[in-house]
């Protein structure tokens, strides 16, 4: 990982603000048959800026199983980069929905080095499976956006439908697109963005996946109609609809580290339900707190950390709430809350990630425009930054691991 960027990095990233939407929307043609390790385009409003960037080529992650596994999450422990990871940036990239930008934060200084349009509702940010890029989904745009996290700066949009969220298949033959709004999955190769295969699901609101030990299916949420959906990992086929108690509002999902049982967060239930993983039965909640949304493994695997980003007052875009949000800890081992973290004054911690070498939990700020860093040995609020409102899956980068299953680091 290498420190902040030079000053003329920073200038052409704030640079690229006059830009507008438009000038991301004028190069979305050439996402299409290029690699997912595609150089970012020039950087304008920098004398250093080079006409692309180098590729890293060759840069594929591994998808073997692991055998009755004691820990899942064993290789993206503390920090166990990838030799190619380097040279990557020590940034968090913060998506926001209402400006359709993306903000970057140095994770050393904690401060803004720059912020840039993606487009219309920009939803999260994802490591690819490789590890070697990342993408902005822009739903309302129809595009992801590569960034290239060597220098923290965006390329040429790929045009993409309805991205909501997306995922990687643990052999990383396939993207998946979870296209919300259009109630289906969608199926791509991840290097040339050419279409595999279209899936109608059976539910609304599909949104939030998680995989199997073995990698041959996955599980995905809908937010909606409080659904789950088995799904094959190389057809795509729903194997199984499975229904949540009446009322229910799925959000992420999450694998223990033992591989036995999912977690479903649930943001009308404030809390956490059981998913047995070999007979896909709901088990009990684990209460937390309002409006549960995010699940963040401990790079030792030994937590979960739990955003409760409190309820919403009507429209989820609006910015008004309970100021109940608050982060639970919780032993995955056993299914007990072991603390609870607090943000002075209230907020609305809602997704993001553990940093890599596993001393900090950043989060989005749904509600409050802000992005708050706690320490994960104490669990006191050590940072609070502003960002441009809205701020949805904030990504947190580099990460450890084998590969990248997608959402905003789920890492093996």
């Amino acid at each position: 990982m290498s420190g902040p960027p030079s000053r003329a990095a920073v200038v052409a990233m704030v640079a690229l603000l006059s830009l507008g939407a438009a000038g991301c929307r004028a190069g979305s043609s050439a996402g299409a048959g290029r690699s997912s390790t595609t150089a970012p385009a020039a950087v304008v409003g920098s004398s250093s800026a080079r006409t692309s960037a180098p590729t890293r080529a060759g840069r594929s992650g591994t998808a073997e199983p692991i055998a009755d596994p004691p820990n899942v999450y064993a290789h993206a422990g503390a920090g166990m980069f990838r030799a190619d990871e380097r040279g990557d940036k020590a940034y968090v990239y913060v998506p926001s929905n209402d400006t359709g930008t993306v903000t970057v934060i140095d994770q050393r200084t904690r401060s803004v080095v720059g912020t840039y349009p993606v487009g219309k509702l920009a939803q999260h940010v994802v490591p690819a499976h490789g590890l070697d890029v990342l993408y902005a989904t822009a739903s309302g745009a129809n595009q992801l956006v590569p960034i290239d996290p060597r220098t923290g700066l965006p390329g040429r949009p790929i045009p993409v439908a309805a991205p909501y969220n997306l995922y990687f298949t643990p052999d990383g033959r396939s993207a998946v697109v979870m296209a919300e709004r259009l109630g289906r999955m969608d199926f791509y190769d991840p290097k040339t963005w050419q279409q595999q295969r279209s899936v109608p699901v059976p539910c609304r609101g599909v949104n939030h996946a998680d995989w199997s030990v073995d990698g041959r299916w996955f599980v995905v949420t809908c937010e909606f109609s409080g659904q789950l959906l088995q799904v094959d990992s190389g057809t795509g086929r729903v194997l199984r609809t499975i229904a949540l108690p009446s009322g229910s509002m799925p959000q992420d999902i999450r694998l223990t580290p033992d591989g036995k049982q999912f977690y479903v967060a649930d943001m009308m239930y404030g809390g956490l339900w059981t998913l047995d993983a070999q007979t896909l039965t709901v088990g009990r909640l684990i209460a937390t707190g309002k409006g549960t949304h995010g699940i963040y493994p401990s790079r030792d695997g030994t937590r979960f950390y739990i955003s409760n980003r409190g309820r919403a007052m009507g429209d989820e875009h609006r910015r008004s709430h309970d100021g109940d949000g608050s982060v639970s800890v919780v032993d995955p081992g056993t299914g007990s809350v072991t603390a609870t973290w607090t943000i002075p004054g209230g907020g609305s911690p809602d997704m993001g990630g553990v940093s890599g070498d596993g001393t900090l939990l950043w989060l989005s700020g749904r509600y409050d425009a802000e992005v708050y860093a706690f320490d994960t040995a104490t669990g006191r609020l050590v940072a609070r930054i502003p960002v441009p409102s809205g701020p949805h899956g904030l990504c947190v980068f580099p990460q450890p691991g084998r590969y990248s299953l997608g959402h905003t680091g789920n890492d093996r």
